[in-house]
């Protein structure tokens, strides 16, 4: 049977899914895949795998494919990030029986993506794109699809949605940022360049961004005219969102709980989804935030869950007739709610910047704070803080290093060269000598070697010698028998 494409291959594989779950390192794992369907989702993407590392480790193809088969877990996506078409095609080749479609990773923004080159950083590669495309189009007995973000100017973005379309892409996902905006440069995301797209070519288009309730999903399918709408962040924080509804956090972080209970996951992926469904509620209830954080087990989190349900039931028993939200949020910290990332203005205001400085300093805002203030430090700093009252943050009580010779490095305190490791190391080898402080012994074990090759050579002779001897005295007892 022939694979369906375009418009067949959404209607009738992915049944005309119009609310999708994205594909998210490490947290669109099966048990979240699972919950999010019961409530809403009718299409999911396996979070991005690795396709060298998919294709040499049997392990990896195993914990994140080829666990317990679940016929509810469909239709279903696999997503790759690669760089090499032969590589990129044999991972494929691999998955294809366990999914509906394959998906090529050009959206991932990350550094781990800019120093992998894979992502959003092929999105100037066109050549490479279509050979990759087009190898995977002729190969695979599934459609592939392509998850892309956008150029800043909608011609080219057009320009390359047409492109991955020719090649052979049968589905395409527009995010509709741009690779450097991510974090808190993340801001809004462009409807305008997926309309574009939409327009322009004739392959179901999926749209990502500003999703983070039904009505968001309902006015960019009209403002854009999408075949569906893909959620992330708005879907980790309530996975009911396709549903409309905005439920009690502790009734989907237990339903989840259960669920991975019976399809086990790593513990770090289960902790970063309660950390998400209870992000509000952790703002409260700081100590239970740190315990979360160091728990163990499947079981301390079961129970540190059920201790945030007992605090939030005891503030709703106390609440007063006519209280609203605090925080500015648009219900109580227990229900689930979408959290609006903070622009770099409003993280410069929360850090107390002053216009004069620079406002986009990112997570390490105030590494340099002088009097070390918990308050003022980053959440990093703050937790080694808290497991060292006694460290200071401030530069100016660093150690100062006395540097390296050659290149400016801390260099060893013993060193006889005044060198760094790395440096001493070349110096040491090239004139064959030893330099202590660093464990490096190039002259002696030079030494050494000339010495055992000498003993070897006096050892030889006196062998030589006894074995001509051995030999003479049995040719003298032989001669004297025949005698």
């Amino acid at each position: 049977m022939p694979k369906l494409r375009g418009e067949a291959f959404w209607r009738e594989t992915l049944r005309s899914a119009h609310y999708v779950v994205a594909p998210m390192v490490d947290q669109s794992e099966l048990a979240w895949r699972l919950l999010s369907r019961r409530h809403g989702a009718q299409l999911c993407y396996t979070p991005m795998l690795h396709a060298q590392v998919f294709l040499r480790d049997a392990n990896y193809r195993r914990e994140n494919l080829y666990g317990e088969a679940c016929p509810e877990d469909r239709p279903l996506i696999v997503q790759f990030c690669a760089n090499d078409p032969e590589v990129f095609v044999q991972a494929a080749l691999l998955a294809q029986d366990y999914c509906d479609a394959i998906d090529l990773n050009l959206g991932c923004p990350q550094m781990i993506a800019k120093r992998g080159h894979y992502g959003a950083f092929l999105q100037e590669e066109w050549d490479l794109l279509q050979r990759m495309i087009l190898l995977a189009n002729e190969k695979l007995s599934v459609p592939i699809t392509c998850k892309i973000r956008v150029f800043p100017e909608i011609a080219k973005t057009v320009k390359y949605a047409q492109m991955l379309e020719k090649a052979g892409c049968q589905l395409l996902t527009v995010h509709g940022r741009t690779k450097e905006q991510k974090g808190p440069l993340a801001g809004v995301a462009s409807w305008e360049h997926i309309q574009a797209v939409r327009k322009a070519v004739s392959i179901p288009v999926f749209a990502n961004g500003n999703i983070q309730c039904l009505s968001d999903v309902e006015e960019c399918i009209r403002k854009t005219g999408v075949h569906g709408v893909m959620s992330a962040e708005g879907n980790l924080h309530n996975p009911a969102l396709f549903e409309g509804r905005n439920p009690l956090v502790w009734e989907m972080a237990e339903e989840y709980l259960e669920i991975v209970q019976k399809y086990p996951c790593p513990l770090s992926y289960v902790r970063a989804h309660l950390f998400k469904l209870w992000h509000h509620t952790l703002q409260v209830y700081q100590q239970l935030r740190e315990e979360l954080a160091k728990v163990k087990t499947l079981e301390g989190i079961v129970d540190v869950n059920r201790e945030l349900k007992l605090r939030c039931q005891e503030e709703i028993a106390n609440q007063k007739e006519g209280e609203k939200p605090k925080e500015g949020l648009p219900f109580f910290h227990w229900i689930c709610q979408p959290y609006i990332r903070p622009g770099p203005k409003e993280r410069c205001k929360e850090n107390g910047a002053s216009g004069t400085e620079k406002c986009v300093r990112g997570k390490r805002a105030l590494e340099e704070e002088e009097d070390g203030n918990s308050e003022l430090l980053s959440k990093n700093k703050q937790k080694k803080k808290l497991r060292n009252p006694n460290k200071s943050f401030d530069p100016s009580l660093k150690p100062k290093y006395a540097k390296c010779d050659q290149c400016g490095n801390p260099k060893g305190n013993k060193c006889v060269f005044n060198m760094c490791r790395g440096c001493c190391k070349k110096r040491a080898f090239k004139e064959t000598a030893d330099c202590p402080g660093h464990g490096l012994l190039f002259k002696t074990k030079y030494e050494k070697s000339l010495s055992w090759q000498s003993s070897q050579r006096v050892i030889e002779t006196p062998e030589l010698s006894r074995r001509d001897v051995d030999v003479g005295e049995t040719s003298v007892l032989k001669e004297a028998d025949d005698s």
